[in-house]
Parts: C-alpha cells; sequence; structure tokens
C-alpha cells in the first residue's frame, strides 16, 4: 500500500473548479501535482453529493456530517483528550519501567 498524500483544501477547489470547467483529470493531475486521478473524481463527486464537508477531513478520516471532532461538543472534545493524554501517560509508565528493567539487566 502506498503512502497517503493529504492535500490542501485550496488545492481541492482548485480541482473542482477545473472539473467543472471540463478540463481533464489528467490536466488537473499534472497542474496541480496531484498523484492519482481517482482522487479528483472522488472530490468532483463530493462536489456534486454537496458533500463539501468531506473535504477538510484528515486522511482516512470519513466522518458523517456534523459527526467528526469540529462537530463534537466541548465536553466531549475534553473527554476525548483527556483519554488520550491517560494514553501516552500509561505508555510513559511502561517504557520508563522497561527502561528500569533494562538497566539493571545490562550494567
Amino acid at each position: 500500500m502506498g503512502n497517503r498524500v493529504s492535500y490542501p483544501i485550496h488545492i481541492k477547489k482548485m480541482a473542482i473548479q477545473m472539473k467543472q470547467e471540463n478540463v481533464p483529470a489528467k490536466t488537473i493531475m499534472e497542474e496541480l501535482g496531484i498523484k492519482n486521478k481517482t482522487q479528483v473524481e472522488t472530490w468532483w463527486r463530493w462536489y456534486r453529493n454537496g458533500e463539501n464537508h468531506r473535504l477538510v477531513q484528515p486522511v482516512g478520516k470519513q466522518y458523517s456530517y456534523g459527526k467528526g471532532p469540529e462537530g463534537q461538543s466541548t465536553e466531549q472534545q475534553l473527554r476525548n483528550e483527556n483519554k488520550f493524554l491517560k494514553m501516552h501517560v500509561e505508555v510513559l509508565k511502561k517504557y520508563k519501567e522497561l527502561e528500569r528493567m533494562w538497566s539493571q539487566k545490562y550494567l
């Protein structure tokens, strides 16, 4: 599987505008530096279907309208951030314990 590329919103909008002007996908790809023809077609399909909110979503995160991070309440965002930070603390604790075990083993 190849690397995922995240294109800025202005590139996506330019590609849609060029597609509206009946510019071929190959030309759009060359002018805007887009690697895949299906990417242009996907953005165009989202635009036609009125799913413009999908253009600003992170790569690999396809939220339903209003269900993404920006659609959450402040309380829910804080809960998610708290959960994320707790996971990081746990990982650091495990690493510190492993580091202690390694230092005892190899001294």
